[in-house]
């Protein structure tokens, strides 16, 4: 495009995408482009921005950054890595920092230099930030001054404004930074930038590129029933019509109870009449058989979807004039590595080897892949589409699989317990003196027997999470502290300060027959079994979400079953409320007390639970699921 632009340049970071989006979401044009870039991107750029990224800028294999950049006369800001990186070319220094920051910090101003700076301009008093780093400036560069620091960050914000350069070890780009909007319309009013994008050219560009891609061809759509595919499913019926284009809802035997006949009903009711659905639940089942490795499952799962969409196509007689697509996101490219510098958080089902290989022949359409979870429900809402489909919670193709943690009940090894046995050590040292007395009197804290996938400074974790007993108040129930932000000062604390943690979970039920000492890893694999079980306590977790308006308030409501109980038959699950807005961040939701009591009791009552905890970690540094 000729238009004029913010160039966001892509050092791998999960957010990279994020500042783009931001960019857009205030009036302004943006893209992305490598840190390797040559000079002619920056034609018709006012501002550069660079973004964070998963590596150490002294790391032997750093991505590669085009130098001559930094000599353009255009206005630069570094965030995180891109910090890093504005001051080392100012002759400034980076190394580890002495005590690394996830999650929450506080800015404050310096006064004398904040009155001077542009980027800060309409923001008053302390804020809250985001941070994700271990590293950090050590000296600054030639010219630059500290704007802003925080408890553990010294030069947290800084400037050079004779050479327009601006650096802010913070995540501006994220929710959590609730100034960080305002910091991007300053830079981009100080870019001289005039406004030029909006809703409705985002929708027509998204339908252009439709028949673009299509070009005179049909689409075969994979249709799980989740926003992103039936928004996208909205979009290529918009572009196409209805006759060109065919969804294919799967039922993988992973949907929640009752879940595939209620999604057909919603989309008869809306209109939708060109969608098929498929009982593929056996062939899914065999599939992920005997499987306990994480992203091995994901990756069955996602290469069972191509062999049933096959078998499909054949029983359909659909030619090879079909093309096929889906509602895949911006989140989910980013998170399976799939930009050049970033790392592989979890292996996405629509980003397994067979679905790259039909991208690289052009066989692929994804309507939505450079938006964010906001973005595409205000497009469904453009569109029409009632809340029932729009506001649904978010749920994965691989469904419930990803929620089943398994086990072959055998691989322990000696490495694993002296992992565990450190973790436990690290989170004794950690000062839990944020509750009150009576709170603490009677708290044990352990460390679970398992690991689950977290996110910390762009990389991926595979790590225990910590638990956290309070005063058992009769028939297997725990006290569950009712301030939330002692609970998150609490889950901060421990994760920021420990090297084999990357969650913090709060007991809320055991089975009184059931010590502690019982409890143990068991072998289970994600089966028919397990799965219904799953469905049983999740459809438990939801209905009263529904029933007490709650289920509106939150993003995403997430059970996970654990192999982690007295008996093989027998299981652990844990609540995982979320609160977000893009998927990149999140803050765990603190359900009302009266609420939590009513499911935990309802949750308690079924035969075959053993224990049930409550997830109190934000992403970063955990994922919303933990596989």
């Amino acid at each position: 495009m000729s238009r004029e632009k913010i160039v966001v340049l892509d050092f791998g970071s999960q957010y990279a995408h994020l500042i783009a989006k931001r960019f857009r979401m205030l009036g302004y044009y943006s893209e992305i482009a490598l840190p390797s870039a040559q000079l002619d991107i920056f034609e018709n750029a006012k501002g550069i921005v660079f973004s964070g990224g998963p590596s150490s800028v002294y790391d032997e294999n750093t991505p590669e950054f085009n130098s001559e950049i930094l000599k353009l006369d255009i206005p630069v800001l570094g965030l995180c890595y891109g910090h890093y990186i504005v001051q080392l070319g100012y002759n400034g220094q980076v190394g580890k920092a002495d005590v690394g920051e996830f999650g929450f910090a506080t800015l404050n101003f310096e006064s004398s230099a904040k009155s001077r700076s542009p980027l800060f301009k309409g923001i008053e008093g302390s804020q809250q930030v985001w941070m994700s780093h271990q590293d950090g400036v050590l000296k600054l560069g030639d010219g630059f001054e500290v704007v802003g620091s925080t408890k553990d960050c010294p030069f947290a914000a800084t400037q050079n404004l004779s050479k327009k350069r601006f650096s802010l070890q913070f995540h501006c780009e994220v929710k959590d930074t609730p100034c960080g909007n305002q910091i991007f319309q300053n830079f981009a009013e100080y870019c001289g930038m005039k406004k030029n994008w909006d809703q409705d050219t985002v929708l027509n560009v998204i339908l252009e590129n439709i028949k673009k891609e299509a070009d005179g061809r049909n689409v075969l759509l994979f249709l799980s029933g989740g926003v992103d595919s039936t928004i996208a499913f909205a979009l290529l019926n918009k572009a196409l019509g209805q006759d060109r284009v065919l969804g294919l809802h799967i039922d993988n035997g992973f949907m929640r109870k009752n879940e595939s006949a209620s999604v057909a009903e919603l989309y008869r009711k809306f209109g939708f009449t060109n969608f098929i659905v498929e009982d593929a639940g056996e062939s899914f089942l065999k599939a992920i058989s005997g499987l306990t490795d994480p992203q091995k499952k994901r990756m069955a799962v996602g290469e069972n979807f191509i062999t049933v969409r096959n078998e499909v196509t054949a029983k359909q007689k659909l030619n090879d004039n079909w093309l096929l697509a889906q509602g895949t996101l911006y989140p989910d490219i980013i998170e399976s590595g799939g930009t050049k510098n970033s790392h592989t958080i979890k292996t996405h089902h629509n980003r397994v080897d067979g679905i790259q290989e039909l991208i690289a022949k052009g066989l692929i359409i994804e309507p939505i892949k450079d938006l964010y979870k906001d973005e595409v429900r205000a497009i469904g809402k453009k569109l029409g589409l009632p809340d029932k489909l729009v506001m649904r919670h978010p749920f994965p193709g691989p469904g419930l699989s990803i929620n089943v943690l398994c086990n072959d009940g055998k691989s322990w090894s000696a490495k694993d317990q002296e992992e565990l046995d450190a973790a436990q050590k690290e989170l004794d040292e950690v000062k839990l003196d944020m509750f009150c007395e009576n709170c603490t009197a009677s708290l044990k804290h352990s460390v679970l027997p398992v690991r689950s996938v977290g996110v910390q400074g762009d990389f991926r974790t595979y790590r225990f999470p910590a638990l956290l007993a309070f005063k058992e108040e009769g028939g297997g129930f725990y006290h569950f502290p009712d301030k939330r932000e002692k609970i998150e000062q609490c889950s901060s604390a421990i994760t920021n300060s420990a090297k084999y943690i990357n969650r913090t979970c709060i007991k809320l039920y055991q089975k009184p027959d059931a010590e502690d000492s019982d409890m143990k890893i068991q072998e289970g694999y994600c089966d028919r079994r397990r799965l219904d079980q799953l469905r049983e306590v999740d459809n438990i977790v939801l209905t009263e979400l529904h029933e007490s308006g709650w289920y509106d308030k939150i993003f995403q409501h997430l059970t996970i079953d654990l192999p982690y109980a007295t008996k093989a038959d027998r299981a652990s699950f844990v609540l995982r409320p979320v609160i977000s807005e893009d998927v990149m961040t999140a803050r765990f939701a603190m359900l009302p007390k009266d609420l939590l009591e009513k499911i935990v009791h309802k949750i308690a009552a079924l035969p075959f639970v053993d224990a049930l905890y409550f997830d109190a970690t934000n992403k970063p540094p955990a994922t919303f699921g933990w596989e």
